[in-house]
């Protein structure tokens, strides 16, 4: 198992840093018509004239990933967080646990105590301030209109003046973008682990913001290689970071079983027992699981889990070899090749396994979808394909989830709400179309745009090249409401990013591969795509290698995007070469 990931936890000062004792340097004076003393006034006066002399913010207003809707810069009202600053918030508990977040944020690098205070819903005092309300975004002094209409589940305003940054939301998810934002308003310094002497500036103006698309999704395959809660509890970070809000979590295919469940408890210890190459294996268990959901929730991020049916479940068949066509126990298969195993669709028990396993996972995912897989049956007979699938949906339904499944599923009978995920790699899909016009609402995750497995380069030392090369603008070389030939742009939900992991083992290999596409993929989902512009955006995420090095984040120094030549982070990761059964040779790579 990999280090226990402990995120937030950090030592912190718990009282503000000493200050000088003895006679004021400034001397006594008498008190002014105001009740101030001269040593008050020439204080403020000296704060003042720094504040006029002091250099501009480092980072710009619109220097944000995603792009905001809405930027309106002020260059006279730069704030700059004081050693005694405290968050305020209102009583309501979601707000409380986002300032939580904001705070934490802040407190290592800067070493400020931080505390978090409740105040009145409609107090606007203080220095840091999240106030939820169900207020739209209104008219301010600004030199371009602002957005018209509510802020809807998932937007947020950011009012930086020169005393105070004002954060306000209809929800606490609304909030928690708008910490995300104003994160990386900061220095980049904020991201260091530990204490830095910096000025923490943020600049002045005002962001009015929302997403375009609701579904904003990753996807981490689990099931070819095994990655522990904390690896994945670092992903939700990364999410979240960019406004992500669904963690796909591939959970079982032909080479391990990585869920427990209860009801048929060999699917974990036998069917979890391998992985591509030989590998240990590894399962969660259901309290692991919870751990993973309830640390996403609290960062407004909804787990999909995913169960592969009735394809890619040679995993299931090595623990349940009466669920096979054939009733005969495979072997366990730690190869990287599909489409060979499927459950029997014309067995009542196959549809036992399917309603207990479900029903299980159901029980677990307070989300609204489960993923149902259904993609490279290839050895399943057309019309017992979409009977299976047709079944498949109402157990779905009946346990009050909303089915999504690979695009595959399109031919089967409509189901009300069900999502197709489309991966297909080019625009043109008559079939997933009709589907559609049946009702569908789909998912995007094009091979070759948002599948981040796939290499950025010829000389990419992991990853594969089936649907192309997928470098950094090709990531974002695209736009989900246009991309599928007739489908409306209504009928798209969202995009997802997909990392299949056949050749990624360690959480350092996740890492190279997320970024920097992942931000690509998350502004596509979340900007207006009006701001949709590649020169800009290269230049947006060129700051944020900075920030990744100094999170210790590894990533991938694509040369499409202009670094800052200051950085000394290695420009990859070092990867051991791969046998012909996926396995790695040499050491394990660490981050």
């Amino acid at each position: 198992m990999p280090r226990e990931y402990t995120p937030g936890v950090v030592a912190v000062p718990t009282t503000p840093a000493a200050r000088p004792t003895g006679p004021d340097p400034l001397g006594p004076a008498p008190l002014s018509a105001t009740g101030a003393t001269a040593a008050d006034l020439a204080r403020t006066a000296l704060q003042q004239a720094g504040e006029l002399l002091a250099p501009p913010a480092p980072v710009r207003l619109g220097d944000v990933v995603p792009a905001p809707e809405h930027v309106a810069p002020d260059a006279t009202a730069d704030f700059v967080l004081s050693e005694d600053a405290a968050v305020r918030v209102g009583p309501d508990p979601g707000a409380r646990a986002v300032a939580a977040q904001l705070a934490a944020l802040l407190r290592p690098a800067t070493g400020y105590p931080l505390p978090v205070a409740e105040t009145a819903e409609t107090a606007s005092d203080g220095p840091l301030v999240l106030t939820l309300s169900g207020a739209p975004a209104v008219d301010s002094p600004s030199p371009a209109p602002e957005p018209t209409g509510s802020l809807g589940d998932e937007g947020y305003r950011l009012d930086v003046t020169r005393t105070a940054v004002r954060l306000t939301a209809v929800t606490p998810a609304g909030l928690l973008h708008g910490v995300q934002t104003l994160r990386q308003l900061f220095p980049a310094a904020v991201e260091s682990p530990t204490p830095v002497a910096e000025r923490w500036v943020v600049p002045g103006g005002t962001i009015v913001d929302r997403p375009r698309y609701a579904y904003r999704g990753a996807m981490l395959d689990v099931a070819r290689h095994f990655f522990g809660v904390p690896d994945v509890l670092r992903v939700i970070d990364h999410l979240a970071r960019y406004k992500v809000n669904h963690l796909h979590l591939h959970l079982t295919d032909d080479q391990g079983w990585r869920i427990a469940v209860d009801s048929w408890p060999r699917l974990a210890t036998v069917g979890g027992a391998t992985g591509v190459g030989g590998g240990p294996g590894g399962h969660y268990s259901r309290d692991d699981y919870r751990r993973i959901v309830a640390y996403a929730a609290a960062r407004h991020v909804t787990v999909v889990p995913e169960i592969d049916l009735p394809g890619h479940t040679n995993a299931a068949l090595t623990a349940y070899g009466e669920l096979a066509p054939d009733g005969i126990t495979p072997a366990p298969y730690t190869g990287t090749e599909v489409g060979f195993s499927y459950v029997d669709p014309a067995s009542e028990r196959t549809y036992d396994f399917v309603a207990d396993v479900l029903g299980e996972i159901a029980a677990l995912t307070p989300g609204p979808f489960l993923h149902i897989g259904g993609d490279e049956a290839f050895k399943v007979p057309a019309a017992a394909y979409a009977g299976f699938v047709e079944r498949v949906q109402r157990i779905v339904s009946g346990l009050g989830k909303t089915l999504v499944g690979w695009h595959q599923i399109a031919p089967a009978a409509h189901a009300p709400g069900r999502v197709l995920q489309w991966w297909g790699t080019t625009g043109d899909d008559p079939v997933t179309a009709d589907a559609v016009r049946r009702g569908a609402r789909l998912v995007l995750s094009p091979g070759n745009h948002a599948y981040l497995d796939m290499k950025y380069a010829p000389d990419t030392p992991i990853g594969h090249d089936w649907a192309g090369l997928v470098d950094v603008h090709r990531a974002y070389d695209w736009d989900p409401g246009t991309h599928l030939a007739d489908v409306p742009a209504e009928a798209v939900l969202g995009v997802e990013a997909p990392l299949w992991t056949e050749s990624v083992t360690s959480r350092a290999e996740i890492e190279f591969m997320l970024f920097p596409r992942l931000p690509a993929i998350a502004e596509l989902g979340w900007s207006p795509h009006a701001t949709h512009d590649w020169a800009d955006f290269r230049e947006r995420l060129a700051g944020h290698g900075t920030r990744w090095d100094t999170a210790g984040i590894v990533f991938h120094r694509s040369p499409e995007i202009p670094w800052p030549t200051a950085s000394t982070a290695p420009t990859g990761i070092p990867t051991p070469r791969l046998t012909a059964e996926g396995r790695k040779e040499g050491p394990p790579v660490n981050a």
